[in-house]
């Protein structure tokens, strides 16, 4: 799949690998090269973050189940 650079320096990743690798719209991306390539990840991870009064999950594209929610709960109490 192929894509371009435009004159701001933007690279326009196709939908259909945003969705599979999790990242929506808002989400931070550490960037980094990796020999003659880029590597483009999630900056967040599936640590809740404070956000106001509430603690929020980033969004990260991890499946949110029972088992999740009790580990979050369980680091944020730390």
């Amino acid at each position: 799949m192929n894509t371009t650079i435009d004159s701001a320096g933007r690279i326009v990743i196709p939908k259909s690998l945003r969705e599979q690798a999790g990242l929506l719209p808002g989400v931070e991306l550490r960037i980094e090269l990796d020999g003659s390539g880029i590597h483009i990840e999630p900056a967040t991870g599936s640590g809740l973050k404070a956000s106001g009064r509430f603690l929020t999950i980033p969004p990260t594209g991890e499946q949110i189940d029972s088992d999740l929610v009790n580990r979050l709960r369980r680091d944020g109490q730390r």
